[in-house]
């Protein structure tokens, strides 16, 4: 058990008998009042979002969860197939249980699949990854002090800001966390 205080994105809870994973979690502390989090948390097994207001006292039960080291092998439709690089066993997610982390699935990527029970609910990103620019203005020289950005469409379609100076074709380092642009990757 853990105080609601501690809760963080990505955190899978027990909640109202099914598990939760936290999308979302703001401490607020309005005027007079007592302190509290507003949580915004999804169900792992029907994919609705619903927003909860904890207290600051109360109890929250996090999940257990297996993390297994697995590889992205492939899309098919709206399920994505991981392998097992010890045991070669494949698992298929749909696009719902990977909500959000659709857009940094490239081919041969190693992450981890969470497990609760002998049964995958998600995956764990890496902190960043590294992807190449495919679409883009043209670069502008000397750009390089510059803090405007411009977008930038990545290979499996994610768009990101960009400085002036990346170009298409360039490989750039993205924070999985915030989608933001951190380097660029020589």
């Amino acid at each position: 058990m853990i105080q609601a205080t501690q809760l963080k994105r990505g955190m899978v809870i027990k909640h109202d008998g099914g598990l939760w994973r936290v999308v979302e979690a703001q401490h607020k502390t309005p005027g007079n009042l007592r302190g509290m989090v507003q949580a915004k948390i999804r169900n792992i097994k029907s994919g609705s979002i619903s927003d909860h207001r904890f207290r600051s006292v109360d109890m929250v039960e996090r999940a257990i969860m297996d993390d297994t080291e697995m590889e992205f092998l492939y899309q098919d439709g709206d399920m994505f197939h991981f392998m097992n690089n010890e045991t070669f066993e494949q698992i298929g997610l749909s696009e719902e249980v990977l909500g959000d982390a659709v857009p940094y699935l490239m081919a041969n990527i190693k992450l981890k699949v969470e497990m609760f029970e002998d049964r995958p609910v998600g995956i764990a990103l890496p902190l960043t990854v590294e992807m190449t620019v495919m679409e883009t203005e043209p670069s502008i020289k000397g750009a390089s002090v510059s803090n405007v950005g411009k977008p930038a469409k990545m290979e499996t379609g994610l768009i990101v800001q960009v400085p002036a100076f990346i170009g298409e074709g360039e490989k750039i380092r993205i924070d999985t966390a915030t989608g933001s642009y951190i380097e660029r990757v020589k």
